[in-house]
């Protein structure tokens, strides 16, 4: 009894500290958004190059994925989190010393790579970890992420009218990753190794067609989250609100994002056929996108919070279902870095285009239609994730 009590107890802190780490995976990019119009007053930037902010790291994300799973099996995947943390600190706090637009996007593509790193292992360490309930852990680690990016967009500007200082708004959450390493350092003796499959995590994935099929898929949705991140809070800046105002507007949809992504991955977990769940997802961010677009200044609310949930619960079903798809949690972790890395370098290109539209038509509403017929493409795609096929597509 003793034993299943301890057991129970190192299981508890093991998933507080993924929660703490999890947190850092995105302030270091929701914080631009609101706090753009100030950071441009300082900084020259175009839309386009602002844009980079997002995109870089996004980019950095997917290169640097297809190494995260190489560098934990040299170094372990304890110390490659331990790592990637004070990387994403350093890169934060580096944040109070930048004048020029050169050394904001170094630092944004600096927080990404140990973004990246953090982003391959933990999957895999969630499905041997907690391998009897991982759509509901998987859930909590990716409502984390969402978590941080809404801390990140609504307290920035906060932080920034206190103190009189963007850099400072930028810079603060730098001790989130503090809090992260000393929880994470703690932990450890209680991570198990991940055991190991008969071939190279990923390089089997590259001639897979379903691997890339889920990759796009990933891709594609996370194009909308990234779009949103970035330009949302622009958005209803030119809309006429407040940095403020539209910063609090972000932090909503992705408190949003926190809700549906503990709640959809439980609701999917009672299912093998996840394809029903996915398909609703989408549809409401379609509505979300069709509301900004036709009447942003009505009902404000509803449309965030439709983009919220559907992108929310889109983000950890798309890790899921390819999670589903494989047994083993090493193959199963070298599957969702694979999806992640060509996913990220996707998505990473959707603010450009989004920024770029904007600089040539004068505002993001094309950039919202686009992303609007994505998602019904993504409606298409995803009818084919079938798990009675899963053992023919990949093994």
């Amino acid at each position: 009894m003793e034993n299943v009590q301890a057991k129970s107890t190192c299981a508890l802190w093991l998933m507080i500290s993924v929660v703490l780490v999890a947190l850092n995976l995105r302030p270091s990019m929701a914080a631009v958004g609101p706090l753009l119009a100030s950071i441009r007053a300082d900084v020259p930037l175009s839309f386009s190059t602002a844009a980079l902010l997002t995109m870089l790291p996004v980019m950095a994300m997917g290169l640097a994925m297809f190494f995260g799973m190489g560098l934990a099996k040299r170094v372990g995947e304890h110390r490659s989190i331990v790592v990637s943390l004070l990387v994403i600190g350093l890169a934060t706090v580096s944040r109070l010393f930048l004048d020029s637009a050169l050394e904001l996007i170094a630092s944004a593509i600096a927080a990404g790579v140990g973004i990246a790193l953090i982003q391959a292992l933990m999957p895999a360490l969630i499905k041997s970890r907690f391998s009897a309930n991982v759509s509901l852990f998987m859930g909590l680690y990716v409502t984390a992420i969402m978590g941080g990016a809404a801390l990140a967009a609504s307290f920035s500007p906060l932080v920034q009218t206190q103190t009189g200082s963007w850099r400072i708004g930028l810079a603060i959450w730098a001790l989130l990753a503090l809090l992260a390493l000393v929880f994470w350092y703690a932990q450890r003796s209680a991570l198990p190794p991940l055991p190991h499959a008969g071939s190279g995590p990923q390089e089997a994935f590259f001639s897979n067609r379903r691997a890339w099929l889920l990759a796009i898929f990933f891709g594609l949705g996370t194009a909308s989250y990234t779009c949103v991140l970035a330009w949302l809070a622009p958005y209803y800046v030119e809309q006429g609100w407040s940095e403020q105002n539209s910063g609090l507007l972000l932090g909503f949809l992705t408190a949003m994002e926190v809700i549906s992504g503990l709640v959809t991955p439980a609701i999917a977990n009672r299912r093998q056929d996840k394809r029903g769940v996915v398909a609703v997802l989408l549809v409401l961010i379609i509505l979300g996108f069709c509301g900004l677009i036709l009447s942003p200044q009505h009902w404000s609310l509803l449309w965030p919070c439709l983009l919220g949930l559907g992108i929310g619960g889109l983000f950890p079903m798309s890790l899921i279902l390819s999670l589903d798809h494989l047994d083993n949690p090493r193959r199963a972790g070298g599957l969702t870095a694979f999806v992640q890395g060509i996913g990220y370098l996707i998505a990473g290109l959707s603010p450009l285009i989004a920024g770029m539209i904007r600089d040539q038509l004068g505002s993001f509403e094309w950039a919202w239609w686009s992303l609007m017929a994505v998602s019904g493409l993504m409606l298409l795609i995803v009818m084919r994730f079938n798990p009675a096929h899963y053992a023919r597509h990949i093994r």
